[in-house]
């Protein structure tokens, strides 16, 4: 059964061979369990708070195991709040698995994934909002993601909800106290003064629940599918993309057969990269098996990027697929723009109105084109990485519960009710925006979040 003031330990660094790797230890005994097995100039519990100490680390017979340096914090002054203690060995992952080994017999049990990060949220060192950014931050891929996950760690969606929730609980308590006391609080022109206040809640919550589509898109990435016939240089594409040989290209026909995956990243937009095998009739059992894959995969992918070899004339395969393609989810690449083209892009809008770059994976020519048509296809041809954008799913849900609760009051006002029957209203958006910060807390929503970190975070 795990207990919240136990003390906890485990490696806050990736576990491979690298210069320095740390061991985060927190808890009300960190410090004294930790003493143990360090051997320095002084105990560590004779340290100031806030300061690193060289020293070694010794197993029970009092051998030297590793040099190492050892940081002191003090509750609440560190990451958790509490008494803490950071182990900075030597990184290789032999070392390291015998350093934290040492750890665990002096009575620290291992931390589970998240644990750091939840106690500093319950010991008041961060909100929810804040904490959730952690993990956003760490899995970053883009700028855009980067500064957004750093806007949210800096408390910019929690001084919105703060803010929000000090004014709308402050005018659902005006209608308590004037339904309560109505000789000393006049409610005369309030719901008219209470609408404007509404309209402008209403829009600023909007603002935020409407950024949800793209900072999913910034966070998580495009789910994007290369498809098209066989040698149009589909592979080429995602080597291109990727910067490195992750599918095999050849001249022959049928090479992909089963689907590779790929994250890249093109400016500020990151694309989840599938490539798939040519499409063709074939009456090779393995390739076909790889045909129907990439057919299934244009269904679901949210990005389909569709290549055309420009040096030959369009297939019957192509002018299908080319009328069939949803232009809000499709880029057609008329691909080897550096040879003598047969195909332009007229041609290719005699079948599909949409986004149509011509491209060269030898050359690069056409990629700021491409940028620019995800851009306009995901993000209104502006990706605003200046903007603050929603990244969290339960976010979003609190922001929509928070917005029907104010429109059920503003439809309350517009018919005519009494104040009573709206400040059930008025309290449960605050009670929504609240969820956003943790400042009403459910168990299974906190668990939740925090499982999702990474273990020593």
């Amino acid at each position: 059964m795990i207990c919240e003031s136990d003390t906890i330990a485990a490696i806050a660094t990736p576990l491979s061979s690298s210069g320095i790797g740390i061991i985060r230890v927190s808890g009300e005994e960190s410090i004294a369990l930790v003493d143990k097995i360090y051997r320095g100039r002084r105990s560590l519990n004779d340290y100031n708070a806030n300061t690193i100490n060289y020293g070694h680390i010794v197993d029970q017979n009092g051998e030297v195991v590793d040099e190492v340096l050892v940081s002191v914090f003090r509750t609440p002054h560190s990451y958790t709040g509490e008494d803490s203690v950071e182990i900075n060995c030597h990184g290789g992952i032999f070392i390291l698995r015998k350093v934290l080994d040492l750890v665990y017999n002096t009575g620290i049990r291992p931390a589970e994934p998240g644990e750091f990060s939840k106690r500093a949220f319950l010991n008041g060192r961060m909100d929810l909002s804040e904490a959730e950014s952690v993990m956003d931050l760490i899995s970053s891929g883009s700028e855009a993601s980067y500064k957004n996950s750093i806007r949210q760690l800096s408390g910019f969606l929690k001084k919105k909800v703060v803010k929000l929730r000090s004014e709308i609980i402050h005018e659902a308590a005006f209608v308590e106290a004037a339904l309560d006391d109505p000789e000393h609080y006049e409610l005369d022109g309030f719901d008219d003064k209470l609408v404007i206040e509404l309209n402008r809640w209403i829009s600023e919550i909007k603002d935020l629940s409407d950024s949800y589509h793209e900072g999913s898109l910034i966070k998580d990435g495009i789910d994007t599918v290369i498809s098209g016939r066989p040698n149009v240089g589909k592979s080429s594409l995602m080597n291109f993309l990727s910067g490195h040989d992750k599918a095999i290209v050849t001249d022959i026909p049928g090479t992909t057969r089963d689907i590779i995956e790929e994250r890249v990243v093109i400016g500020d937009i990151v694309l989840n990269l599938i490539d798939t095998a040519g499409i063709r009739q074939t009456s090779d059992k393995v390739e076909s098996i790889g045909v129907e894959k990439a057919i299934k995969a244009q269904s679901y992918a949210q990005l389909n990027l569709y290549l055309v070899d420009s040096s030959m004339k369009l297939s019957d395969i192509d002018q299908k697929y080319l009328s069939s393609f949803d232009p809000s989810s499709t880029i057609i690449l008329l691909n080897k723009s550096d040879l003598d083209s047969i195909v332009d892009m007229d041609d290719i809008h005699h079948f599909f109105d949409g986004h149509v770059v011509e491209f060269s994976t030898k050359t690069g020519q056409g990629l700021d084109q491409l940028k620019s048509a995800v851009s306009d296809l995901f993000f209104d041809g502006n990706l605003d990485s200046d903007r603050f954008y929603i990244t969290s799913e339960q976010n979003y849900n609190d922001l929509n519960d928070a917005l029907k609760s104010l429109e059920l009051v503003r439809s309350s006002i517009a018919n005519g009710l009494s104040e009573d029957f709206f400040t059930s209203d008025l309290y449960d958006a605050y009670r929504s925006l609240g969820y956003i910060i943790g400042e009403e807390v459910e168990e299974d929503l906190v668990n939740k979040v925090f499982s999702d970190f990474c273990m020593g975070k």
